[in-house]
This record gives C-alpha cells, structure tokens and sequence, in this order.
C-alpha cells in the first residue's frame, strides 16, 4: 500500500510518500515562495523521484488544522482534486497530532504547539503508544501561550514553532520538568501519512463533498461529522 502525505499547515511543505508503514521518500522545505506555487511541482518531484504514477497511489493523507488558514484550504483543495482525478480513498489528520509524532520517541508527555497568531497558540498533549502510535490526553484548543502549561504535572516535551517562539514564556516559571525542543519545529509528512494510514484501516475516511478545514477560533470553521464517511467522529482522539 503506498500512501502519499503532504502537510503545508505552517511555513514549511513536506511531502512523503510511504510504502505500508517504510518511508521510501521525504522532502520538507521552507522555499520563501508560497506553498500554493510549490505544492503541485512538489509531489510531481516526489512521484518522478520514485517512479511510481499518481493512479497507483492506494491512499492520500493530508493535515486539515489547525494550522494557517491559507495552507489547510490550499491542502484541503489539492487532497479533493487527487481524489476526483484518481477517485482513490484519502485521510485527514490532525496538525498537532501530525506534529507530535514528528517527535522522536519519549516516554515523556508530548505538548504540541503551533503559532496561531494574534499572541495565541495551537496546542494538544500527547503520549506515545508505541513507537509510532499516539494516545491524545487533551483536546486541541487555542489559548494565550501563559496559559500553555495549566494541564501539565508530568514532565513534558514542548514541540513546534510555537513552542520556539514562545520558549521565554514557556520557562518563565523555572518548572524543571518542562523542555522546550528546539530542533522539532515543524510537521514531518510521514507523519501525517502514518497517522493517514491508521485512520485508512478504521475507516475513517474523507468525505470530498462535506469534508471542511478544522479551524480553532470562533470566527472561523469548525470540523463537522460530516468529515467522515462513517459520520463518526470517535471523540476527536482519532488524530
């Protein structure tokens, strides 16, 4: 089974394409030109790069948020058109969710942030299950970054550009059991196909006629049950 990811939910694009569960191609960059003119030339590259023909694609999975409204719906419209030219089945993914996995391996809590601008952030918590399976603990949410450490008691990891950017705020409080990466700052697409794959087997699929963006704030959409093919949503803990 081979699955192509992509994520362009921030300031980065990666793009993968995942053989059962082997990662046989990744690519992750920051161009300074914008996603919507690299996206398309991006998975043409990766295709060519492993000779393989987007019709022989089983699976395409793809970040929905939260993230940067113009890359979700760039993702969102670039995963509907792959699914009408191929009519093959594709997954939605939690940024977060995709984020946290992109982390290498802890036994300790996993609290993903990303920048949500106006001086608030993206945030959920993690474990891993496994070694490339997550268990969420908190819901996504958006929040001022002060607020960020309010769920957490264990020793964590925080993660993502929020994370970084907030990094003076996340410490203030001297907790010894708080750590901020520095080097995880971004969604890794294998990640996102990974997680795609794992929806895929619990058929949790994607809905081109109703599947929405999953924003954060009030003022935007939110995600429905219409998401999904069953219109099951298993409580949001499904990434």
């Amino acid at each position: 089974m081979i699955t192509l990811a992509f994520d362009c939910s921030s300031q980065t694009i990666s793009i993968a394409l995942i053989e059962n569960r082997n990662i046989i191609y990744e690519e992750t960059s920051r161009s300074g030109l914008s996603h919507s003119e690299t996206m398309l030339p991006d998975i043409d590259k990766a295709l060519k790069a492993e000779k393989i023909k987007i019709n022989n694609i089983d699976l395409f999975a793809c970040t929905v948020g939260p993230g940067s409204f113009t890359g979700i719906r760039l993702a969102m419209s670039t995963l509907k058109g792959l699914i009408l030219a191929t009519s093959k089945p594709a997954a939605g993914v939690s940024t977060l969710a995709a984020l946290a996995l992109s982390t290498p391996y802890t036994e300790k809590l996993i609290c993903a942030v990303m920048d949500a601008g106006r001086g608030q952030v993206y945030t959920s918590n993690y474990f891993y299950k496994g070694r490339d399976a997550l268990q969420q603990t908190t819901k996504e949410k958006v929040i001022n970054p002060h607020y960020l450490l309010l769920d957490i008691d264990e020793e964590a990891i925080c993660v993502g550009e929020g994370a970084i950017k907030y990094k003076s705020i996340i410490l203030k409080n001297k907790r010894k059991n708080i750590i901020v990466d520095t080097k995880t700052s971004h969604i890794k697409a294998s990640a996102v196909g990974i997680l795609g794959v794992e929806k895929y087997k619990r058929g949790e699929l994607l809905n081109p006629d109703t599947c929405i963006p999953f924003y954060l704030r009030s003022a935007d959409a939110r995600l429905s049950n219409s998401l999904y093919l069953n219109n099951e949503d298993k409580e949001r803990n499904c990434f």
